[in-house]
């Protein structure tokens, strides 16, 4: 382990010598977790990173095969740690590389195997291991940073079971200021990343005390004018309205407009079960639901943000009811008379939201009175962010700082943009920082002497997140503006109780190290073969509150329109607690990001504008987990753009090999493949269909939502217009319908769907096959895989790819082409012949000669090169 010295700091194997002061706290959690699989829980500010650094600098020391890997939810945190590492590390800067999804898949496949420390975006290591780019055989020590976000389906939980499946020596450090709100969230956490002990420092601690200050913490209230409670009531009486329908329909009991998000959750239940007894009443219901959740997420704006967000968030309803596609929940709601006169009334209004006022007060009594230098402002809304940055910069330096997704009306910022922001902020060239969620987990942010909440945030971890940036050389402030009789307070209560909760929890935890590891095994844990480290021995809150992530996904309001958006995992924003609906819909269903329809289809399911929450319970989903969802998790995410690359992996003689196309990792099916004995996966953006199977096999899976959407023009590209290309190119197109209740989900008459399943069948040449769901389609497609690859003996192909092919490439495509003589016989006859040209003018009885092409292959060869062309 490093050892210290006072005049230089700490030194140690590969360690920069001075570079690192030393902290005994941290030289303490380090050994820790070079004994096994740990979850470290610190502070946030106090050095996690150091910590995770001393463990792969002790893994590395003495074998230059050995790799580490350091995991981080977003491409600036990424950034952050790789310059970090270079600092503190003697390794040469082209061995410690950043890894994320701007980098071309081919690119990272030789950035892998040259390099000795990855620090990478999850799902972009989660896709190559999909797709077998990258081996974790030689990765000794393996960093979840943020662990906290191993929950449901995130890409860490899939990276550690293949990890702790192929490592040599496996040893994995989890790091988290705040790993959950409770008990059972952080063994949940430990159990899906294979952690076996749980080392935590607080405050409390004399060690860790002396590197923090006391954090004081206000609460502002602040009153609503009149007009802004007028425009909401008016709103509020819409709600009332909708909701008096859903309760004629018997599906809830409740008219009043804040009803809570459980009551939301219940009441779609219900609409789901008339549906699927394909009553017209559960469409009805749903439409109607799909209203008053936009409602309520218009209410949070009025009450919370401003109206300014208020305006901007009506204006975008208008602009979808006009389209198109246009739901009738849009045009039923941007229609309705009490609307309207909010939205003018909206409009007319020239003041501010009190919340404005308070904040430039509060700013500058810090910054003047008391003669701070810096102020965090942090807001769950983009349209609240720059408004905000506006009205502030006309009396401080101010710069906003949000997500990368680009929103309708809003332009992202891009990760240099970000970096260069950050940086003039910690150099003083501004006083002011308005930033979403995407600022709140783990960027190096620097020292300031405010942290203002515009908002309350419903998590305990997101309040940890934003307290940390204050506090650690002076002592630092917290101010949380709350607008009285509001959403504001069920959160603020919810987030202040849970936090306690969470700190009384991790306490308790210290005391636990002799029992977590029975624990961790009585839930699963023993599921890790290989409990060690060191020397080779051995949900979530339903508010996706989104921390943005990769500065991902944004802030505001977005989060209620685009929720989807995941420009990598990161985080979405706005509205508040609904999202929560849509976005727990979307960990269940497995179409997270990729714009597969809910079960419920169109406008029922509500989607994306939610923004309230179950008492405070759901926590802003929609806020966070919405709109700045490129702030977070970019959730959408870090997923490779379909630009054509191509993979270059191949299965082995024993395995098949199944070709994926980037475009369905949103499901689960090409991960599960991954993990069954006998099959590879190889990912590609494929021009035609979306898995291929054999050089005759391909196959376009659609679930029955999608299915019928391609009846109903909801498509962006037809389902028969695909069938074309697939036609074209493979003697053997398949579509798999996924899901159940084909006739039953739309009102779609039952002969549009026999029609379009009998041009399928007739027009097109495709076979029709049903699943139930993504496992059992899983099982077809490595079925099907086996008996072409394995029974028939043919090799994979893909035709039709956009990638640029090689010369040899291309020609044994196009004897390939020929009488679907397949890939094997073109290389055969190539080698035979030497050239294209050669095997074309070939007769058929030199044709024979080459091995496996027999009498009736060269006589149909002949009759496709040799016949005269009747179009």
């Amino acid at each position: 382990m490093a050892t210290t010295d006072e005049a230089e700091g700490v030194s140690g194997p590969l360690l920069t010598d001075g570079f690192l002061e030393d902290r005994t706290y941290q030289r303490r959690l380090a050994d820790a977790a070079l004994e096994t699989h740990t979850l470290v829980c610190l502070p946030t500010g106090l050095g996690k990173t150091t910590v995770s650094l001393l463990v792969t600098a002790e893994r590395l020391a003495g074998d230059a095969v050995n790799k580490s890997l350091l995991l981080a939810p977003t491409k600036p945190l990424v950034t952050q740690h790789a310059e970090f590492y270079r600092e503190a590390l003697e390794v040469p800067d082209d061995e410690i590389v950043v890894y994320t999804g701007d980098t071309r898949p081919d690119d990272r496949a030789d950035l892998w195997s040259g390099a000795r420390i990855v620090v990478a975006t999850p799902e972009v290591v989660e896709n190559d291991l999909v797709g077998n780019r990258v081996d974790l055989t030689d990765v000794v020590h393996c960093t979840f940073d943020e662990c906290h976000r191993a929950t449901g389906d995130y890409a860490y939980n899939y990276i550690a079971e293949r990890y702790h499946d192929e490592a040599r020596d496996p040893l994995a450090t989890g790091m988290s200021a705040s790993p959950g709100d409770d008990e059972e969230a952080i063994l949940e956490v430990c159990g899906n990343l294979g952690l076996a002990q749980v080392e935590v420092m607080t405050e409390d601690d004399a060690d860790v005390a002396a590197y923090t200050h006391e954090t004081t913490v206000d609460w502002e209230r602040v009153e609503l004018p009149e007009t802004v409670i007028e425009i909401r009531d008016a709103i509020n009486d819409v709600i009332q309205d909708r909701l008096s329908k859903l309760r004629e329909l018997g599906v809830t009991n409740t008219n009043k407009p804040d009803v809570s998000e459980r009551e939301i959750q219940q009441i779609q239940g219900k609409l789901r079960e008339l549906m699927d007894n394909d009553q017209s009443e559960g469409y009805e219901g749903m439409s109607l639901l799909a209203e008053v959740r936009k409602l309520r997420t218009a209410v949070t704006y009025a009450e919370t943000q401003s109206v300014e967000s208020l305006r901007r968030y009506f204006e975008r309803q208008k602009q979808a009811a006009r389209s198109s596609g246009a739901s009738k929940a849009d045009q039923r709601m941007v229609s309705e008379p009490k609307v309207r006169e909010a939205i003018r009334r909206a409009e007319e209004y020239d003041d501010l939201h009190p919340k404005f006022r308070r904040t430039r007060m509060l700013i500058a009594q810090t910054l003047g009175i008391e003669d701070g230098e810096r102020v965090i402002v942090f807001t769950e809304s983009r349209d609240t962010a720059e408004t905000l940055t506006d009205f502030l910069d006309e009396h401080f330096q101010t710069r906003k700082f949000v997500g990368q997704s680009d929103t309708e009306g809003s332009d992202g910022m891009t990760q240099t943009e970000q970096q260069e922001t950050l940086d003039e902020f910690r150099a003083g060239e501004f006083e002011v920082l308005v930033s979403t969620s995407v600022a709140e987990e783990g960027l190096d942010v620097p020292e300031v002497d405010l942290v203002l909440f515009y908002e309350p945030v419903p998590t305990a971890i997101r309040a940890i997140q934003r307290k940390g940036r204050t506090g650690r050389q002076t002592e630092g402030a917290v101010s949380v503006l709350l607008a009285e009789d509001t959403r504001d307070e069920a959160y603020f209560w919810k987030a202040r109780n849970d936090q306690k909760r969470m700190e009384e929890e991790l306490r308790s935890l210290k005391s636990m190290a002799g029992e977590i590891e029975s624990e961790l095994t009585q839930t699963g844990m023993d599921e890790f073969e290989s409990v060690g480290g060191g020397d080779g021995a051995d949900v979530a809150d339903d508010a996706p509150h989104e921390t943005e992530g990769e500065a991902a996904t944004d802030d505001g309001d977005d989060a209620a329109e685009s929720d989807s958006a995941a420009d990598e995992t990161e985080g979405s924003d706005t509205e508040r607690g609904e999202a929560a609906t849509t976005s727990q819909a979307s960990a269940d269903g497995g179409d997270e990001a990729d714009g597969r329809d809910d079960a419920d289809g169109s406008d029922e399911s509500g989607g994306d504008d939610d923004i309230d929450g179950d008492d405070g319970q759901a926590g802003l989903d929609a806020f966070a987990g919405g709109a700045d969802s490129d702030e977070r998790g970019d959730e959408s995410a870090d997923r490779d753009e379909p630009d054509g690359e191509v993979a270059t992996a191949s299965a082995d003689d024993e395995s098949v090999e199944v070709v994926v196309d980037q475009r369905e990792l949103d499901a689960s099916i090409a991960k599960d493949l991954s993990r069954q004995e006998g099959v590879e996966t190889r990912l590609e953006t494929l021009a035609v269909g979306d898995y291929v199977l054999s050089d005759r096999v391909v196959v376009e899976r659609k679930t029955v939502a999608d299915f019928l959407d391609t009846l109903t023009g909801g498509d962006e590209r037809s389902l028969f217009e695909q069938l074309t290309d697939a036609a074209r190119y493979y003697a053997r197109p398949v579509v798999v319908i996924e899901g159940e209740d084909l006739y039953g989900e739309r009102n779609v008459h039952p002969n549009a769907i026999h029609g379009a399943l009998a041009s399928i069948a007739v027009d097109f040449g495709a076979s029709v096959l049903r699943t139930t769901d993504e496992g059992e389609t899983r099982d077809l497609l490595a079925a099907i895989a086996a008996r072409e690859q394995e029974e028939e003996d043919r090799t994979v192909s893909v035709h039709g790819e956009k990638s640029s092919k090689t010369l040899a490439e291309q020609q044994e495509y196009v004897v390939a082409s020929v009488a679907e003589v397949g890939p094997v016989t073109a290389e055969s006859l190539l080698s035979e012949f030497g050239s294209v040209e050669a095997v074309m003018t070939a007769d058929a009885e030199e044709l024979t000669a080459a091995d496996g092409v027999g009498e009736v292959t060269a006589e149909r060869i002949r009759e496709v090169v040799g016949s005269d062309y009747d179009g």
